[in-house]
């Protein structure tokens, strides 16, 4: 026995794993012991089911085929027993007629006499065992078997039927004699038949003819027959060997095909489906199988591209946040490494740094409040406060904000709404900040002396048009598709992008998309920019979001997001049934 302390010394050393072997569980090693046991067993499928099928129909022959060869049997002996009994009764005839006509008129084939005995006439005597052989002839020649022939007076049995009685003394014999025709054989399996010939004479005679073991063909038919069953069978289960590895072949592929797409699809090929073509082939199983994998795999590709897409969103992002946090954090280290120098007691310096400083650190809360705004809007952790009340104040309060900012740059802000109430249900300071961050961003694209203008009017469906439109320094064509990325400021750089974080656009993206609204933008450089932003009557009864199409024609370079997926994190705290101010519109 081992030492509990350690491997026994005298144990043979372990056989060292090949390299790339992996160790198993242990139970997988049973598993595999236990298809050892059986090597017989075929593991495909498809062998299988050829087997089956071949073996249904072999079971199906064993079990047929001896059926058939003893009814075969069984018809071919009546149709003997019919035919001797037919020469029994030609038998009879025969030589009843040759009795009668060996005796002269004026005697009797048979009399009886006194004391009961009967006495066969010596001429009829004669053609049953004399020269002239007449019964061994009829027996070879017209009965083909072993005759018996019984005369005797009729009389009736116990029925009160007559019938011929015949005589123990007056019994005759006669075996066949000679070889039968080609392919007959002498069959006792036949049942002797007997057949009674009846005279009306006096006194009424007869005889009783029994034929046995006669030549029959019954025994050659009947091997010819079960060869050719046997041949018959061979060939039918050749034509099922065919036909089933036919058949577990078309079965078979469907699953075949799937396999290899799931092979395909594990390594790693997330474009691997199951061909359109081969949907239609297979049982309705099969395809419904390769449909719900065709589903699955797209699904999954779906998963792993928006994963691959989050992976590649949130590096950028950290890239993109790691730069803005760089360049302001850089600003107040040199401001300090200043400070501490000579330039620190100049009070004019110290006043300049002091201030840029706390400009830098505004920039920094202002990107850290935006940062965390567009965190919890994306999260999921915002949720609507929807109420259906009159948007027009919601956006006249934005613009009243942007006001002053506006004024001080020169620029003219001008917002224009519907005369009627214009209600629909949203969150009031959502839809704010959308109006106030597409202001404020079209302020900081607007030289002095430009033009701003806000127009709210009400949709047909119900909903609300939001648009922003200014006179600034516009975008090219290709920067539109990115302008609502987060950090984003354009392919060419200038003041006024410089100084933006880059998120406010995000932001209203987010905000609008939490609506279930769309938001598109036309521009064009050296002309100014449009932002519409459409927003529908009711959040929650939206399904699909089309982008906006402007009225007129649009500028040179328009781009629409794509329809904003669908959101349920919204509170409603509006009352249940708010009075129509505005008709056609939201309740």
């Amino acid at each position: 026995m081992a030492d509990a302390r350690g491997p026994d010394p005298a144990a043979p050393a372990p056989t060292p794993a090949p390299e790339g072997h992996r160790f198993d569980s242990g139970w997988e090693p049973q598993a595999r012991d236990a298809r050892q046991l059986r090597p017989s067993v075929p593991q495909s499928f498809q062998t299988r089911l050829t087997f089956a099928f071949m073996g249904v129909v072999a079971l199906t022959l064993v079990l047929v085929a001896p059926v058939v060869i003893n009814r075969l049997d069984d018809y071919f002996r009546q149709l003997e027993e019919q035919g001797l009994r037919s020469r029994a009764d030609a038998t009879a005839q025969i030589l009843a007629a040759f009795m009668i006509a060996s005796v002269p008129d004026n005697q009797s084939v048979v009399r009886e006499l006194a004391d009961g005995t009967i006495v066969l006439n010596p001429r009829a005597r004669a053609v049953l065992e004399g020269d002239f052989q007449v019964l061994d002839l009829t027996a070879s020649r017209i009965a083909q078997a072993d005759t018996s022939v019984a005369v005797g007076l009729v009389g009736p049995d116990t029925d009160g039927v007559p019938v011929v009685m015949p005589d123990p003394d007056l019994v005759f014999t006669a075996q066949l004699q000679g070889r039968g025709d080609p392919g007959q054989v002498r069959d006792p399996a036949i049942a002797p038949q007997d057949v009674e010939y009846k005279v009306n004479d006096t006194p009424a005679w007869g005889l009783l003819v029994t034929l046995s073991n006669p030549y029959t063909s019954r025994a050659a038919t009947l091997a010819n027959v079960t060869a050719l069953i046997l041949i018959m069978a061979s060939v039918a289960f050749l034509v099922a060997v065919l036909v089933a590895a036919f058949l577990a072949h078309r079965f078979t592929t469907p699953l075949t095909r799937l396999t290899e797409a799931s092979r395909r699809l594990a390594d790693g090929d997330l474009g691997s489906r199951v061909a359109s073509d081969e949907l239609s082939t297979g049982t309705l199983e099969i395809r419904e199988l390769s449909q719900q994998f065709n589903a699955m795999a797209d699904r999954l590709e779906e998963s792993v591209n928006i994963i691959r897409r989050d992976r590649d969103y949130s590096r950028d992002f950290a890239a993109d946040v790691s730069h803005e946090l760089r360049t302001p954090i850089a600003a107040m280290k040199m401001h300090v490494e200043l400070l501490q120098g000579p330039a620190g007691r100049d009070e004019a310096a110290r006043a300049e740094f002091l201030h840029s400083s706390a400009q830098q650190l505004d920039r920094l809360d202002w990107l850290a409040q935006n940062l965390l705004e567009l965190s919890k809007l994306d999260s999921g952790l915002v949720l609507l406060d929807l109420r259906p009340e009159d948007v027009r104040a919601t956006i006249e309060s934005a613009v009243e904000q942007q006001r002053a900012t506006a004024e001080r740059k020169g620029i003219t802000l001008t917002a224009s709404v519907p005369d009627r109430p214009l209600r629909i249900r949203h969150d009031p300071p959502r839809v704010g900040q959308i109006v106030s961050n597409l202001v404020g961003n079209a302020i900081k694209f607007t030289p002095a002396g430009g033009d701003i203008r806000v127009v709210a009017r009400a949709e047909a469906g119900g909903g609300a048009r939001i648009e922003v439109m200014d006179t600034g320094v516009g975008m090219a064509p290709d920067e539109l598709p990115r302008i609502f990325e987060r950090f984003y400021r354009g392919a060419e750089a200038n003041e006024a992008r410089s100084t933006g974080s880059g998120l406010g656009l995000a932001i209203v993206k987010s905000i609008v998309d939490m609506h279930h609204g769309s938001i598109a933008v036309e521009s064009r450089r050296g002309v100014g920019s449009r932002f519409v932003v459409e927003l529908p009557r009711d959040p929650r009864e939206v399904v699909e979001v089309e982008p906006p199409r402007p009225d007129e024609e649009p500028a040179t370079g328009s781009w629409a997001p794509p329809a904003a997926p669908e959101r349920g994190k919204v509170d409603d705290s509006s009352p249940i049934a708010p009075p129509p101010l505005n008709p056609g519109g939201a309740p």
